[in-house]
């Protein structure tokens, strides 16, 4: 009994002892490069796109040291692309140092001449740079990057190719100098165009409205997408930019309907984790509605996560729904910081318009009749001559049909017209209309978006039903040949 005890109490020491550790991000690195490597042999540039996915989950754990030893064992030490690597790194520190010695005797280094690997190994000192903040040095490293990319025409490295794009563009972004690659962008562009890269030339058309937009190049951002050619999107996510850019250039080329059309799908489409993306399509498309004469519903602004960034668009879209200009001004002079920097000052100085137009209708809802000089003062319009000026509101909005009603110039009253019907016009039959219309293309787009295997309706076929097959065939044929025999 004693013994049992004793053993029973000694069990859990070697389970305890025996811990199945995680692997290392070096050895993440490995496991990723290998799979870089299976790709471009057998040319799935699905493993490839799953290597860049798995690479962004680890960026965090990224070091100096893991990506020297990584270097080290893809790549020839002292060769022209393990130095001018290895130059961009900071310099280690002891304790890494002592740990990468460690690791790398562990196992002996696969070298590798594959343009795949090295493109990767840009790709990730790229990113890892950018993380820390070395924006210098991120531009050098997205140059060499880049000039090197120009004599690759492969096709596995189109999935790679189109994510240097995007990191060589943020780092000349974040250090404010977007209008000197401008150039670069457009011939990278033409030769993936020339490749028949799509991937490629999804991503760089992006980057170049991202490019004109940030400079408020509107119309030569408008003339690059006309004609820049067309074809069926590839990636979702830059699908998603697309539509945001062109919702931004809608906007300001004041062809609302469309513009709100593009941003909404963009917030749709983007995924939620992308929740800064989302937002600002979010942003974007309240102002939309509000310039249309829509008022969001109270949901948009409650999202989870949206909330506090949408503040300031949910108090202007609470002054435009009352139609209070005094309201409205309070909170354009209160929230412009926030509207400067989300770059929609422009849009909120067109929508005091739309709140006069409000307050008119609210005027002239409750009122039967009342005098342009009562207008001028409910809608609080600051000006030497308010009861000219009220009647010009009410004239234009009269014949824009915002409100139903007449003017009587010689007494200087606004008499509004009975209220009919809705049900008995054209509108609710065009709501209707509208939704039937995005049901159905929502309904195209999914099944748009269908992916099958390749060959999955074909079934392999066995020894014995190959066997069945060709003695049916013989039988048939044979059968054939005495029919022909019959007929002569």
């Amino acid at each position: 009994m004693t013994e049992d005890i004793e053993m029973k109490e000694q069990r859990p020491t070697p389970s305890n002892s025996v811990v199945t550790s995680s692997p290392s991000p070096l050895q993440h690195l490995k496991d990723i490069a290998s799979l870089v490597e299976t790709g471009a042999y057998t040319r799935e540039i699905r493993r490839i796109a799953r290597a860049i996915r798995l690479t962004i989950q680890l960026r965090k754990n990224l070091t100096t040291s893991v990506l020297s030893a990584f270097l080290n064992f893809v790549l020839v030490p002292g060769s022209e692309v393990h130095s001018r690597l290895s130059s961009y790194l900071p310099k280690e520190d002891e304790n890494d140092m002592e740990v990468d010695s460690a690791t790398s005797s562990a196992q002996a280094p696969a070298k590798h001449s594959l343009p795949e690997i090295e493109i990767f190994c840009y790709l990730l000192v790229l990113i890892f740079l950018i993380d820390q903040k070395r924006y210098s040095e991120a531009k050098a490293c997205s140059s060499t990057s880049i000039a090197r990319l120009k004599n690759l025409n492969r096709r596995t490295v189109d999935v790679l190719a189109s994510r240097l794009y995007f990191y060589y563009s943020l780092s000349y972004e974040l250090t404010g100098d977007l209008a000197e690659i401008r150039g670069s962008l457009l011939a990278l562009h033409r030769i993936a165009t020339l490749r028949h890269d799509e991937l490629g030339q999804e991503t760089l058309l992006n980057l170049l409205l991202r490019n004109y937009l940030h400079y408020n190049l509107y119309d030569q951002a408008e003339k690059l997408r006309s004609k820049a050619p067309r074809f069926e999107a590839h990636s979702n996510q830059q699908f998603c930019r697309y539509l945001f850019y062109l919702g931004k250039i809608r906007t300001i080329q004041l062809e609302y309907t469309d513009a709100k059309e593009s941003l909404l799908q963009a917030s749709r489409k983007a995924p939620a984790s992308a929740l800064g993306f989302r937002v600002q399509c979010n942003k974007w498309a309240i102002i939309v509605r509000l310039l249309l004469g829509e008022i969001p519903e109270r949901t948009v602004f409650m999202q989870k996560g949206m909330e506090k960034a949408l503040r300031p668009y949910f108090e202007l879209t609470n002054a435009v729904r009352i139609g209070d200009l005094e309201l409205f001004k309070t909170v354009a002079e209160k929230f412009s910081s926030s509207f400067s920097s989300d770059r929609t000052n422009n849009l909120i100085v067109r929508l005091r318009h739309n709140v006069i137009r409000t307050g008119l209708r609210n005027i002239s809802i409750s009122y039967s009749k009342i005098s342009l000089f009562d207008v001028a003062k409910k809608l609080r319009l600051d000006s030497p001559n308010p009861v000219a000026d009220a009647e010009s509101i009410v004239s234009k909005a009269i014949r824009d049909g915002a409100i139903d009603a007449t003017l009587d110039h010689a007494n200087g009253w606004m008499v509004s017209k009975e209220t009919g019907d809705i049900y008995s016009t054209n509108e609710p039959q065009i709501a209707f209309n509208s939704r039937i219309a995005f049901c159905l293309n929502m309904h195209n787009e999914a099944v748009r978006a269908l992916r099958f295997p390749p060959n999955s309706h074909k079934e392999k076929e066995s020894a014995e039903k190959r066997r069945e097959r060709h003695q049916q065939e013989q039988e048939l044929a044979k059968h054939i040949a005495e029919e022909d025999d019959d007929e002569f």
